[in-house]
């Protein structure tokens, strides 16, 4: 069995070495196993060391020149050669303990893939308010959180990869998917919980209320144009680090 471990990256030059570092360690879970796993980065278009970094980490780099998240993680797969696929967003940083629970699923044979809970490593009332209202939802609805997806090659393959309709919410719409092919097949949707995935809650500080509620307030009047939209969804594309 072998994991590919596919990390999109833009512009991530300040927090990728410590992901990469993560995802080394966490790896050990498949190594103690016997397993082989590969870490992909996708260079989405970036203006700093993104690319450079990922390569003195010993990571294989892909190069997307369209700026969309969708398209980086469809790219990075593009060169994946595991069996399964982990999609562990620049800014993250998973646990052995975590890249266990997947294993065990995997093993298990009845999972088609999934997600985690996440834990913010920035402490706010109404951060912590919003990631817990959002892990409770993501377990009910079986709805993965962009910043860690899993799957295998061939379902991935299957079901034709993330859109590229979308520059937000296309985890929520790949999960939407996931879950009628794993009805189709027998299959479930695990979102992962004993070990949440801690990833950065920086843009808490890179953003100011004003420019949250103006997103906010477009995506209630007009979703699906807001989402379909590079320049609706800058909060994810401005480059702002």
């Amino acid at each position: 069995m072998k994991i590919s471990i596919i990390i999109p990256a833009f512009n991530e030059a300040k927090l990728l070495p410590a992901t990469l570092q993560a995802v080394q360690s966490a790896a050990r879970a498949f190594q103690l196993k016997g397993w082989e796993f590969e870490i992909c980065v996708c260079d989405n278009n970036s203006s700093d060391d993104t690319q450079s970094i990922a390569k003195a980490a010993g990571a294989r780099t892909v190069f997307e020149p369209e700026n969309q998240i969708s398209r980086a993680r469809n790219t990075g797969a593009s060169i994946a050669t595991g069996d399964w696929l982990i999609f562990v967003d620049a800014d993250s940083r998973p646990s052995e303990e975590l890249f266990g629970d997947v294993l065990a699923q995997i093993e298990s044979g009845r999972t088609i893939g999934g997600g985690v809970t996440v834990k913010m490593d920035t402490h706010a009332p109404i951060l912590e308010i919003m990631v817990c209202a959002w892990n409770w939802t993501s377990r009910i609805r079986r709805w993965a959180a962009g910043s860690f997806v899993y799957c295998s090659k061939k379902t991935f393959d299957e079901l034709g990869g993330f859109s590229t309709r979308l520059y937000a919410s296309e985890e929520i719409e790949f999960s939407q998917r996931l879950k009628r092919l794993g009805r189709k097949k027998g299959q479930r949707v695990v979102i992962l919980h004993k070990h949440p995935l801690v990833t950065s809650g920086r843009k808490l500080n890179l953003y100011t209320k004003r420019e949250y509620a103006v997103f906010f307030l477009r995506l209630m009047i007009r979703p699906f144009k807001t989402l379909q939209s590079r320049e609706g969804c800058t909060v994810w594309y401005d480059g702002r680090r």
